[in-house]
């Protein structure tokens, strides 16, 4: 599976992006069928509120294109709920296909 990951007027931390990559790769236990996948990290200007950073992923499969948007206090928070509505979501497509 190939992980593009862009961070939008910031410059994100090599462990935020291992840590990306390493839960994007375990959505592969799901279904093989995964082509590639495109992180886009944004900081988001929300005054008082600093639930503030937005983890958007795109993830390619045959046939279709899953998408999930986040938003929360860390980038690391965003991505496990991001992940986990991805996972959600390949489980549902793969159920639909058979």
């Amino acid at each position: 599976m190939n992980i593009n990951v862009q961070s939008i007027h910031f410059d994100a931390d090599t462990k935020l992006i291992d840590f990306i990559r390493e839960k994007l790769t375990k959505l592969t236990q799901f279904t093989d069928g995964i082509l590639s996948a495109e992180v886009f990290l944004r900081l988001e200007k929300d005054g008082e509120n600093r639930e503030n950073k937005l983890v958007e992923v795109r993830l390619a499969v045959p046939g279709s294109e899953l998408f999930a948007k986040r938003q929360d206090k860390t980038f690391e928070e965003a991505t496990i709920a991001a992940v986990e509505a991805l996972r959600n979501q390949v489980v549902r497509t793969k159920d639909r296909a058979r």
